[in-house]
């Protein structure tokens, strides 16, 4: 799947080799037994971090819906719409909530 040139993503450090082929990408830096990390990329890691966090948890949620767990059976170009209908559900849940 082709990734727009404008989208930043937001990944974890076992996508070290991403940066070859994106540009624009938030990924934590790893420390090494020669180099550990300074005070500065530990802060920036945990930015990510948080940033991450949100995503993950969000996902989470989503996966209670089996249709996006389990093996998607139907037509395949159904499956944007019924995606975008449980992320709009999840929206007017936190719509209520908060």
């Amino acid at each position: 799947m082709p990734i727009l040139k404008n989208t930043k993503l937001i990944v974890d450090s076992g996508y070290q080799g991403i940066q070859k082929n994106h540009n624009n990408v938030l990924i934590p830096t790893k420390k090494t037994k020669k180099n550990p990390l300074n005070k500065e990329q530990k802060q920036y890691n945990r930015l990510v971090s948080k940033m991450r966090i949100i995503i993950e948890n969000i996902f989470a949620i989503l996966k209670k819906f089996k249709i996006i767990t389990e093996k998607y059976r139907n037509r395949r170009k159904r499956f944007g719409l019924r995606f975008n209908l449980i992320a709009s559900i999840y929206n007017l849940q936190l719509l209520y909530l908060t």
